[in-house]
């Protein structure tokens, strides 16, 4: 598996075999409509989930990092119509630096990565911030959202 994910070592899983331990996928393909306020609004991902340990609340928004460690993140975000809406990943309320998108002209399409020490229990979610609107994802089978998380070390 390692071969297939540009940035892992299999010299930094100790059992030599190359399997990452603990990683996470989720999305919203059903085109859901997001009322979004100035702190923050949650984005729900009730589909695809595939969680490996990760657990996720009852509004499937928030998810429950399982173990201890160095997790490679990306998130993506497809809306129906261009916003100036800003995107974040908040970890226990708080935002994580460099998760924060803000485009400086209206887009539907934003994705990140970064890499970040996550402990055990910490409560990640992905969120539109900074402006009062009406978001709708991308339906219809499409990803409208997802969210990737996968333990480097």
């Amino acid at each position: 598996m390692c071969a297939q994910i540009p940035f892992c070592d299999d010299s930094s899983d100790p059992g030599g075999g190359g399997v990452t331990n603990n990683s996470m996928y989720a999305s919203n393909t059903s085109g859901s409509t997001i009322l979004v306020v100035l702190g923050g609004t949650n984005i729900p991902l009730p589909n695809n989930q595939d969680l490996d340990g990760f657990t996720v609340n009852g509004a499937n928004n928030t998810f429950t990092v399982p173990v201890s460690g160095r997790y490679y993140i990306t998130y993506q975000i497809n809306t129906t119509l261009g916003l100036l809406g800003r995107t974040r990943l908040v970890r226990n309320g708080s935002p994580i630096p460099g998760s924060i998108l803000s485009p400086a002209i209206s887009t539907s399409d934003y994705n990140n990565d970064l890499i970040l020490f996550l402990n055990a229990g910490d409560n990640i979610s992905l969120q539109f911030f900074g402006l009062i609107a009406t978001v709708v994802l991308v339906g219809g089978g499409a990803t409208g959202a997802a969210l990737t998380l996968i333990r480097l070390s």
